[in-house]
C-alpha cells in the first residue's frame, strides 16, 4: 500500500531503538510528490488545552504529533462547518483552520474532546524520505478503518494494528515496550 493523506503511517518493530517513533500510529495529513506531514495520535502528553494557551478555557489533552516544530500548537477535527479554513484530509477529517474560532468554541464549550485533537510538533518527511524509510522496513501503511480517529483508544494502538496487520507481526505485537525489562 503507498502513502496517502488520510492513511495510517505504523512504525515497524524494526525501529523500536528510535525514541521520536517507536510504536508510534502517525495519521498522514499530506502527502506529496514534495513532502509528507504527519500527527502521532498515541502519544498523550501530560498537558491540556489550557496548560499552553491560559486565555483558552479547555482541558482536552495534548499528544506528540512529532520532532519537528515542537513549539507549535496543531490540530485535527471532524468539524469544518464550526472551523472555518480547515484543510481536508480524508474521509471526514480536517487539518487546521482559523484559530479564533476555535478559541471561542473552546472557550464556550461548544465542542467534545471526540471533536478535535490537539498536537505539538508534527512529523515531517521531505521528497522521497517518507518512501525511502518505507523501504528500509521502517513503516508500513494501514487504512483509517476506525470510525472516528479522534476518539480512538491510544494505549494498545500499535499493538492492535500489529494484531491486524497478522503474520510475524503478531509476535512483535505483545513484545514488551523496554527490552530491558525481558
Amino acid at each position: 500500500m503507498k502513502p496517502y493523506k488520510g492513511k495510517l503511517l505504523i512504525a515497524e518493530p524494526s525501529i523500536l531503538n528510535d525514541s521520536s517513533f517507536n510504536r508510534a500510529i502517525i495519521l498522514l495529513t499530506e502527502h506529496t510528490s514534495s513532502n509528507s506531514v504527519g500527527f502521532i495520535l498515541n502519544r498523550p502528553l501530560n498537558y491540556s488545552v489550557n496548560d499552553l494557551i491560559p486565555d483558552i478555557d479547555c482541558s482536552f489533552t495534548i499528544y506528540q504529533g512529532g520532532p519537528v516544530e515542537q513549539d507549535n500548537l496543531y490540530f485535527v477535527h471532524k468539524i469544518p462547518d464550526l472551523i472555518p479554513e480547515s484543510i481536508e484530509v480524508a474521509n471526514g477529517i480536517y487539518w487546521g483552520g482559523n484559530f479564533s474560532s476555535l478559541k471561542d468554541l473552546l472557550n464556550n464549550n461548544l465542542l467534545n474532546e471526540s471533536d478535535i485533537r490537539f498536537f505539538l510538533g508534527y512529523s515531517g518527511w521531505s521528497k522521497n524520505q517518507l518512501e525511502d524509510e518505507m523501504n528500509q522496513n521502517s513503516w508500513f501503511i494501514a487504512d483509517n478503518d476506525f470510525d472516528n480517529i479522534l476518539s480512538i483508544e491510544e494505549e494498545n494502538l500499535w499493538k492492535n494494528k500489529l494484531l491486524q496487520k497478522g503474520g510475524n507481526y503478531k509476535l512483535w505485537a505483545n513484545a514488551p515496550s523496554d527490552f530491558n525489562l525481558n
